[in-house]
């Protein structure tokens, strides 16, 4: 470029040369010779300066145009990758809600049977002969499952449910009635002195009971089983003296007689 530019310079000058007259050529001394070479080469030195300072703008500009290009592939390149965080995510708060999804319904099944669970074990106002008072459902069922026993007539088994009863629930309302029934289960293995125990239990600790009168007379039998007549009457007449309107005391008058 700078060979051309010279070259430029040179067929430049020569032209100036022959269009001067040659009449003329004689006004030309050395000096102004000089001068005319060394302006045409400050012009020829400005028009390679001029070169330079367009192939440097190039330059810079292709620079720019090639940092320009990267930083674009460099913005794709962090675009894929936040597209990629970004589905990651996606799946992770998929699975995230699934899993409190099935947490939430887990809690709610525990919440549910744990509701039931307590609905059993919740008290609730029974009335068994005549008395009212506050019992579990496991109560309830048990004391039913040993008098159901007892109407099968498996005494062995309404015996053993009815102590077991006894032992698990020693504070419930149902021991008033579970004595009497427990002493009719013993009787019925002829477990007599064991009867008189749980009749006599019964009248020491609910006197007004409406199956006190019934648990004497029952005492009354045991002791007659075992031989004993004179405690028999006995009995019978602290039946009459203690409950004398009810239908137990009328079984002891009629009882007494054949006492001898």
């Amino acid at each position: 470029m700078k060979t051309r530019l010279r070259g430029l310079a040179a067929a430049w000058c020569c032209s100036l040369l022959l269009a001067v007259p040659a009449a003329h050529a004689g006004l030309f001394d050395d000096a102004e010779a000089r001068r005319a070479i060394v302006d045409l080469r400050e012009k020829v030195a400005k028009l390679i300066e001029q070169q330079k300072a367009r192939e440097t703008e190039s330059t810079a500009a292709q620079e720019q145009l090639a940092q320009l290009k990267r930083s674009v592939l460099d913005l794709n390149s962090q675009l894929e990758l936040a597209r990629a965080d970004a589905a990651k995510l996606r799946g992770q708060n998929e699975q995230l809600a699934q899993a409190i999804a099935e947490m939430q319904r887990d809690q709610r099944d525990t919440r549910a049977g744990l509701e039931d669970r307590l609905r059993k074990l919740e008290p609730q106002t029974v009335t068994v002969d005549g008395k009212e008072f506050p019992a579990s459902q496991e109560e309830q069922r048990q004391f039913e499952e040993a008098l159901a026993l007892l109407r099968k007539g498996d005494f062995a088994g309404a015996a053993s449910s009815l102590t077991g009863f006894q032992k698990r629930y020693p504070t419930s309302g149902y021991n008033d009635s579970v004595l009497f029934w427990l002493g009719n289960a013993q009787y019925a293995q002829r477990d007599y002195r064991e009867a008189m125990a749980s009749f006599r239990a019964l009248v020491s600790n609910a006197p007004g009971h409406p199956k006190a009168a019934e648990a004497l007379l029952s005492v009354a039998s045991c002791q007659t089983e075992l031989k004993d007549t004179k405690g028999a009457r006995r009995t019978l007449e602290e039946l009459l003296r203690q409950y004398p309107k009810t239908e137990a005391a009328q079984a002891a008058k009629e009882r007494l007689p054949t006492l001898r």
